[in-house]
């Protein structure tokens, strides 16, 4: 349970990925605590709000899901560009998933914000016999980017809530002050209209 009286912070979270790598499964996993065989593809983007409170902080979760089709690649800069935390979501079932992966990391670290708290996810743990791509690959490519990695399955619910609560945790932890996409709100509603950021 949150204690009352910590701090509230608010944070844009993206997710990113090939069509098919199960961001939207992931998405409507935690918030809806649902999964469905046949997820329909996004059209440009989705948005989910979701409050995880910890000990330290209630973090409420502005949810970007973007579409994974090439069309709407040209779009996704205005959805990272500001985030505070971003997932780049790969189907272990696909090396050609994993490929789009790493160029949304790629995309994503020379034009986000250098703070940026950023997962590289395995998806459809739960598909093992199907694998294409090793956890090791995945886990290793996470290390030499400065990435943290984490394997998922939107179906069985494997590390989906784990994952969102890790984000928040560290958001809870890194100084607000240098954070964007993340508002403070423990300052009277007046001063908040008068600036656009402020810090504790």
């Amino acid at each position: 349970m949150a204690r009352t009286g910590n701090k509230r912070l608010q944070a844009k979270l993206v997710l990113l990925g090939d069509m098919g790598a199960g961001k939207t499964s992931l998405v409507l996993r935690f918030v809806k605590g649902q999964f469905s065989e046949y997820q329909e593809s996004t059209i440009g983007a989705a948005f989910f709000t979701q409050v995880l409170s910890l000990n330290e902080a209630t973090v409420k979760f502005d949810i970007w899901d973007t579409a994974g089709q090439e069309r709407y690649h040209s779009l996704a800069p205005m959805y990272y560009r500001g985030a505070a935390a971003s997932i780049v979501v790969y189907d272990i079932t696909s090396m050609e998933s994993f490929a789009r992966a790493k160029k949304w990391v790629q995309q994503v670290q020379r034009h986000a914000n250098p703070s940026l708290i950023m997962f590289l996810v395995a998806n459809k743990a739960d598909l093992g016999a199907e694998r294409k791509v090793a956890n090791e690959e995945g886990e290793e490519y996470a290390k030499e980017n400065g990435l943290s990695f984490l394997e998922t399955s939107a179906k069985t619910a494997q590390n989906v809530n784990e994952l969102f609560y890790e984000i928040a945790k560290r958001l809870a932890k890194a100084n607000p002050s240098r954070q964007t996409g993340i508002k403070l709100h423990s300052i009277p509603q007046e001063t908040r209209r008068r600036s656009l950021f402020c810090c504790v």
